[in-house]
C-alpha cells in the first residue's frame, strides 16, 4: 500500500501544496504527479466524471510519481468514501459536513474495524490487488487514510469544535467560497465574515489536535493560512491555468487584430495562374 506523504509531513508539522485537476485527462495527473507536486485534490463533487474513470485518473498519477490524491465525494454518498478509497485515494474529502454524526458517518465508511464499519473486499488498487495479507492491509489501510472534512456553512462553523472532536477526523477544511455565499458575501474571500469563519474552523481543528486545510488564491493567502495552522494548502487548478494561458495568448495577439492599427495588411490571394 502506497505510504501518505501528506500524513507524514503532518506527523512532522510540515506542510502539504496540493493543486486541482479538473479535466478527465489521465496525461494531466501524471504530468503533475511526474512534476512533483504533493498532492492532486480530485473533485468529485462538481465534476461528471465516473468512480471509473477516477480509479483511471489514480492509476495515471501512480505512473507519474509519488503524488498523493485526496478524493472528494458528494455529500451524502457514504458508499462513494468507501469506494474512493478502494480506487486507490489516499484520502477523502467530504464537503458541506453539518454535524458531529455525519462526520462520524463518513469515518464509518473510511475506517475499517474497530475504527470505523467500512466494508472490506481486499482485491482493489488499494490492496493492492489481493498482494498484501488481510490484517496488514486492514491496518495499513487505518493508518494511511486520511478523512477531511468540510465546514462550509454558517450552522456547521457553530458545530465546528464538536465535529472536530469526532475519533477518526483527520482535518477540517474551510471552504470558502462555499461559505460566502450562504454568509450573504459571494466571492469575497477577504471579506471580514470569511476570515474570521476561517480562524474559527482553524481553532477548532488545532484545539482538538486535528489539522487545518483550505485553498489558496495567493501565495499570500497561502503564507497567512500556514502562520495561522494550516498545513494542508490547496492552491491553483488545471482549468484556471489552461484559462489564464489562453487569455494571455489572447491578449498577446489582440494589437494584431482587424481592428487594431497594428494589423497587417493582409496580402492578396491569388490563384497559381494569375
Amino acid at each position: 500500500m502506497k505510504i501518505n506523504g501528506i500524513k507524514q509531513r503532518l506527523a512532522k508539522n510540515e506542510p502539504s501544496f496540493l493543486t486541482t485537476l479538473h479535466l478527465f485527462d489521465p496525461a494531466v495527473y501524471e504530468m503533475a504527479s511526474m512534476i512533483g507536486v504533493d498532492g492532486i485534490w480530485m473533485d468529485m463533487e462538481h465534476r461528471t466524471f465516473s468512480m471509473e474513470t477516477a480509479q483511471l485518473l489514480l492509476t495515471a498519477t501512480r505512473a507519474g510519481g509519488d503524488a498523493d490524491v485526496l478524493l472528494r465525494v458528494s455529500r451524502g454518498e457514504m458508499s462513494s468514501v468507501t469506494r474512493a478509497l478502494e480506487c486507490g485515494a489516499q484520502g477523502v474529502i467530504y464537503p458541506r459536513c453539518e454535524s458531529p454524526e455525519e462526520a462520524r458517518e463518513v469515518v464509518r465508511n473510511a475506517k475499517f474495524a474497530p475504527l470505523g464499519q467500512r466494508g472490506c473486499d481486499g482485491w482493489n488498487r488499494d490492496a493492492p490487488f489481493g498482494t498484501m495479507p488481510l490484517n496488514d492491509y486492514i491496518a495499513a489501510a487505518n493508518e494511511q487514510t486520511l478523512v477531511v472534512i468540510q465546514i462550509e456553512s454558517p450552522a456547521a462553523l457553530e458545530l465546528a469544535p464538536e465535529i472536530a472532536k469526532v475519533d477518526g477526523v483527520d482535518v477540517l477544511m474551510f471552504g470558502p467560497g462555499d461559505y460566502s455565499v450562504l454568509a450573504g458575501v459571494p466571492g469575497q474571500m477577504r471579506s471580514s465574515a470569511v476570515l474570521n469563519a476561517s480562524r474559527r474552523v482553524c481553532e477548532a481543528a488545532l484545539s482538538a489536535g486535528k489539522h487545518f486545510a483550505q485553498p489558496a488564491g495567493s501565495l499570500e493567502a497561502a503564507e497567512e493560512l500556514m502562520a495561522m495552522g494550516g498545513r494542508i494548502i490547496f492552491h491553483d487548478a488545471d482549468i484556471l491555468m489552461v484559462n489564464r494561458g489562453l487569455r494571455a495568448m489572447q491578449e498577446m495577439f489582440k494589437p494584431y487584430r482587424s481592428d487594431s492599427a497594428k494589423a497587417p495588411t493582409p496580402a492578396v490571394a491569388k490563384r497559381p495562374y494569375e
